[in-house]
């Protein structure tokens, strides 16, 4: 009885180290491959439990999920024979589980250190010996990164098909102190440069401000100077319409007035030249005759003189015979007995 206890727990402690070395966990985002006897087996399995042979079989999990590998302290030497280090290069890469097993049969389990961390010392030696301190340290260190990521793509994809460099991170590499001391004080007089320039863009932006501020009060005078100029002309314009329309009423007036005065008088020539008949204007000048003090008449006067303020005539000449003086009521009567028998 003792004897078959003893064979049952060494059959039970032999079952668990079985199961022990021959169970076996694969985590999420891995893929485990499986060797025997040091040759790599087709097979592949995902994540969770499964159980293998133990002490034959061994196995080995490769990450499928983004990873980042961390280059350090990478050597670099530069056209110029200056030896700079770069602390730590960040790959950031991605396998795909359908490429697990041609990877790993390539490259093995540790693909990383054959296709990624020698590639990026091959690649970065490659950029400095075509480029000096200068370059690699200021004036093309952000192209690194670029041109390294581009670098390591090309070679993966024709070397190895399905693992893909998503980024390269690059920290600034280490010089020389000597060097270092030197391209600080050359930051630190581009750094008063850009001061002193900033400071110059600041005055001159001030100015170009004041110059603007001084255009628009002048633009503003002489806006308000041409709008009273307009005003100003306007205002004469008004008064010139005002007194042509005023120089034309008074005209129209002037006109009419003239025009009606005329017509005026052409009817009375009208009414005159029907008035004056012989017989009116014979009266008239009885009428006037009989106004007169005094009328002279006789051969030697061709005409009849009047004189109303009793003008005295010279005397008549010894051979000339002397006009008779008749009372002006006298001489109305002479006329008028003439005058009847003419009729």
């Amino acid at each position: 009885m003792p004897n078959s206890a003893i064979a049952f727990g060494v059959a039970v402690a032999s079952f668990a180290i079985l199961i022990n070395f021959a169970l076996h966990k694969v985590d999420e985002g891995h893929v485990a491959v499986y060797y025997r006897g040091g040759a790599l087996l087709q097979a592949t399995a995902g994540p969770g439990y499964h159980v293998m042979f133990p002490f034959i079989t061994t196995y080995r999990t490769v990450q499928t999920t983004l990873q980042t590998d961390k280059v350090k302290n990478v050597p670099c030497g530069t056209s110029g024979g200056v030896m700079i280090y770069f602390d730590q290069i960040e790959v950031v890469n991605i396998l795909s589980p359908a490429a697990v097993y041609e990877i790993v049969r390539n490259y093995t389990a540790d693909y990383d250190r054959a296709l990624i961390f020698n590639k990026v010392h091959h690649e970065l030696n490659q950029f400095c010996s075509v480029h000096s301190l200068q370059e690699v340290y200021i004036a093309k260190f952000d192209r690194i990164d670029e041109n390294l990521k581009r670098a390591l793509q090309q070679d993966l994809t024709e070397m190895s098909p399905g693992l893909f460099v998503q980024a390269v991170r690059v920290t600034k590499p280490k010089i020389p102190e000597l060097i270092r001391k030197n391209y600080e004080l050359m930051e630190a007089e581009k750094t008063k440069l850009l001061i002193v320039n900033e400071k110059q863009k600041v005055i001159e932006k001030e100015a170009e401000t004041e110059r603007k501020k001084a255009v628009i009060e002048a633009e503003k005078v002489a806006q308000v100077s041409k709008i009273q100029f307009e005003q100003k002309i306007m205002e004469k314009e008004t008064q010139r319409r005002i007194s042509e329309i005023e120089d034309q009423s008074h005209l129209a007036r002037m006109k009419a007035r003239t025009d009606a005065e005329c017509y005026k008088a052409t009817k009375e020539a009208e009414a005159n030249g029907l008035k004056l008949t012989p017989q009116y204007l014979e009266l008239k000048k009885i009428e006037a005759l009989a106004q007169t003090s005094k009328v002279y008449y006789g051969p030697n006067i061709p005409q009849m003189m009047f004189d109303s303020f009793n003008t005295k005539l010279p005397p008549p000449k010894p051979t000339e015979q002397a006009e008779e003086v008749l009372p002006l009521g006298d001489l109305a009567k002479i006329t008028t007995t003439t005058g009847k028998k003419g009729l």
